[in-house]
């Protein structure tokens, strides 16, 4: 778990992190969320003097903002986790509660990589993959609270099985994890990884090169059709792969040149907010919902 104190303007104040505890089960995550909580509190009023005013939390899964319920979340064993009632009652002030990748784009829309953006579709590339859409400062979430969930983008229709059913999901074949089974089977190594992979690359090995242009090949089509939907003036790409720089956005902007036709190119950029990008929207997320609460 990763926490902060966040400033009005987005300032980080402190930053902190634990171990979530979820090899002690999902009433045992839960506790610690709340211990956290209440620490960073704590901290806030021995050194900054004064009190948290309010609590934003992002995390995993499906998540019900409007009823503050992570409904669910498989790698924690959350089903229905009313979290921000939760919170309210061990911190004593008002919580927000939001989904991870939605709330990493908020931040990075606001105040990283996306700021003075209108339209802009947040993809970070890890475990798996999904996206934020913003729209003039806020995040869409969708009709049901799944929007931006672009690595189940099929691809490419025989591709591999996904968990959510498909085969050729865009996220099976293009993320972190996709590109460290690729190149570990491909080098014989187990424990290769994607970055690994990357720095293969980087040295012309030509294997390394067949497994990260698949990859950029998938990528690039998932995106050309997010394009085609949303039509954002910039594209923020995060995660782990993105830290490859150079490695991976000379040849995605080519790979997504070369797929568009009546579509308008967009910025593609990294992401500049790192792993802070979560706590930092979590904390925006909790500004935003004292201002509603003030102009109610």
């Amino acid at each position: 778990m990763k926490a902060a104190l966040v400033g009005t303007d987005g300032t980080l104040l402190h930053e902190a992190r634990r171990a979530t505890g979820r090899e002690r089960g999902a009433d045992a995550v839960v506790e610690s969320i709340l211990a956290f909580a209440a620490e960073l509190r704590a901290h806030g009023e021995e050194h900054l003097g004064e009190s948290a005013v309010a609590a934003g939390v992002a995390v995993p899964g499906i998540v019900d903002a409007e009823k503050g319920i992570a409904v669910y979340a498989a790698n924690l064993g959350w089903r229905d986790v009313p979290l921000r009632a939760l919170l309210g009652t061990r911190l004593g002030v008002p919580v927000a509660l939001g989904h991870d990748v939605r709330t990493g784009g908020l931040a990075e829309g606001r105040i990283g990589a996306g700021r003075g953006t209108d339209r802009f579709l947040f993809v970070p590339l890890g475990t798996g993959i999904a996206g934020a859409i913003g729209i003039a400062g806020a995040i869409e979430a969708g009709a049901h609270g799944d929007a931006g969930e672009i690595g189940h983008i099929v691809v490419r229709p025989d591709g591999p099985g996904c968990s959510c059913g498909q085969r050729g999901c865009l996220e099976t074949l293009a993320s972190a994890a996709a590109v460290t089974r690729a190149w570990a089977a491909a080098s014989g190594d187990p424990g290769a990884d994607a970055a690994d992979c990357a720095k293969a690359v980087e040295s012309g090995d030509p294997a390394a090169v067949r497994v990260w242009q698949d990859a950029i090949d998938a990528l690039a089509a998932g995106l050309v059709t997010a394009l085609t939907l949303l039509d954002p003036g910039t594209l923020i790409i995060g995660g782990g792969l993105a830290e490859a720089g150079e490695t991976l956005f000379t040849p995605l902007r080519a790979a997504v040149e070369e797929r568009v036709t009546f579509q308008k190119l967009p910025h593609i950029v990294p992401a500049a907010l790192g792993d802070t990008a979560g706590c930092l929207g979590a904390g925006l997320l909790a500004w935003d919902l004292l201002s509603t609460e003030v102009s109610a």
